[in-house]
């Protein structure tokens, strides 16, 4: 079974940046997450909307 929350950590190595990176993302509201006792988990859609409005506004191109 697939996991739908994802942690911090594990959004971190997915995108190729820091925790840190993430948590920021987190805090300015790019990035949206759910707090589970202590901790924040990112849900895949989620990530993969973020992705999404990254090629959108960075003008993401395919290497043909």
């Amino acid at each position: 079974m697939t996991r739908l929350l994802l942690t911090t950590g594990e959004v971190a190595d997915l995108l190729g940046v820091s925790r840190t990176t993430v948590y920021d993302l987190i805090r300015t509201g790019r990035l949206a997450s759910v707090r589970i006792g202590r901790s924040r988990r990112i849900h895949r859609d989620e990530l993969v909307a973020y992705i999404g409005r990254l090629r959108e506004t960075d003008g993401y191109e395919v290497a043909a």
